[in-house]
């Protein structure tokens, strides 16, 4: 806003003007120095590439007129690999303004970076590691029709929805209890080789509010340097036990106290899970323990017993075969194949047969109430509210924006 003042003069009608002397100054000033503009060295640009392309058509649209430098990748080893562009990769190059190529980049197959530079010698190629980076993004959605529309709609990488779900698993049904109005918001990393993404990282912090209630989860270092989640207070949001170790099935047959055995062809109980699978589908430790028993045993076939801290154990029969490392002793984690589904012992078809014991009775492992995982250490709690601190703040942040700009 500019700012204007008048002044006003006025002089007595009878009012006398007396000549004031004046005198005349002269002085030389000095002209100040002006730092002179360094000039640019070139400008980086990129094009990406497309179906069809060859080398040459992608130069040409990023205006490179430099027969020196096309005549040196056609005819040097090192820049092979420009031969062999990968749609939806990008080429990165530095010209000046006459379009001669100063410096060109590219992700070659193996994740290194060709880099072309010209000397005053002329050009060359080498292949360096390319500078990786971290960044950290946020996002924030509402549930309108399914979880990975509501994702696309903002812009949250579908590997990052997959997380998010998985996160959650313990606390939620995705299956069930998702509901129109739903809100998730999500602190996540993503990777940058040479400037360019390069997928997405961890999650580091989310929030899923289902049916009004919310649930919150951030990514905390354990001591022995694996990495879990926990909720605000510290608790595991982890489950002790897988519900199931298959990834994709159905059940085929339920925990029943009496079942027609098609094998035996009789009435008897069936004190666990058969879960159809075809032969050779991998099957996950239910939960973290000790391999009790790897071996053929009567009408279980190949089985592997699991034995878990306190008074669980968790039993997977018919295997056509055991995972590799896997015999009596051995440690497994949580989700590691242990073995393949196959139809060995009293078995008409290829199916895992899974048992869920407490002190050595089985309960039927789909309607049990499953225990959560170690929480967050006592001695470790006041750094982990530390560190959750800045995060929840994070988290606060991104839903405040998407709720100003729904607004």
């Amino acid at each position: 806003m500019g700012v204007g003042i008048v002044a006003a003069f006025g002089l007595a009608p009878d009012g006398l003007l007396r000549d004031v002397p004046t005198q005349t100054i002269a002085r030389q000033l000095s002209v100040p120095s002006l730092t002179p503009i360094a000039p640019v060295d070139g400008y980086w640009r990129e094009e990406r590439i497309q179906r069809g392309d060859t080398l040459g058509s992608v130069l040409a649209r990023l205006s490179i007129t430099d027969p020196a430098a096309l005549g040196f990748l056609r005819s040097d080893a090192s820049a092979r690999p420009l031969y062999q562009l990968k749609p939806g990769k990008v080429l990165r190059v530095r010209t000046d303004n006459d379009g001669h190529l100063i410096a060109l980049s590219y992700l070659v197959a193996d994740g290194q970076l060709l880099a072309v530079d010209r000397t005053v010698e002329g050009f060359v190629a080498r292949t360096i590691p390319p500078q990786a980076a971290v960044r950290v993004e946020m996002r924030a959605g509402e549930v309108r029709s399914s979880l990975f529309a509501a994702a696309d709609v903002v812009g949250l990488p579908d590997a990052i929805t997959l997380q998010l779900a998985e996160v959650f698993s313990g606390e939620i049904d995705f299956h069930h209890d998702l509901r129109r109005g739903d809100r998730f918001t999500v602190v996540y990393e993503t990777r940058e080789l040479d400037g360019h993404g390069s997928g997405a990282g961890r999650i580091l912090a989310a929030e899923f509010v289902n049916k009004d209630v919310p649930h919150r989860a951030f990514l905390w270092r354990t001591p022995d340097s694996g990495e879990d989640y926990y909720a605000e207070d510290g608790k595991s949001l982890r489950r002790a036990f897988l519900r199931s170790p298959l990834a994709f099935t159905r059940v085929t047959s339920g925990f029943s106290l009496a079942r027609f055995h098609p094998f035996l062809q009789t009435w008897r109980a069936h004190r666990g899970v058969d879960f159809a699978a075809p032969a050779g589908t991998p099957v996950h430790a239910a939960g973290e323990g000790q391999v009790a028993l790897a071996a053929r045993q009567g009408g279980y076939g190949n089985v592997v017993i699991l034995r878990h801290s306190g008074a669980y154990s968790t039993v997977y029969a018919h295997l056509s075969r055991f995972a590799a490392g896997v015999k009596t002793g051995a440690r497994v984690a949580q989700g590691e194949v242990i073995g393949y589904v196959g139809q060995t012992g009293w078995a008409t078809g290829p199916h895992l047969h899974y048992e869920f014991r407490v002190n050595d009775i089985q309960h039927n492992p789909l309607t049990i109430a499953l225990p959560n995982a170690q929480p967050v250490p006592a001695a470790e709690r006041a750094a982990y509210l530390e560190r959750a601190a800045p995060l929840a703040a994070q988290l606060a942040l991104a839903r405040g924006a998407t709720l100003a700009g729904s607004e």
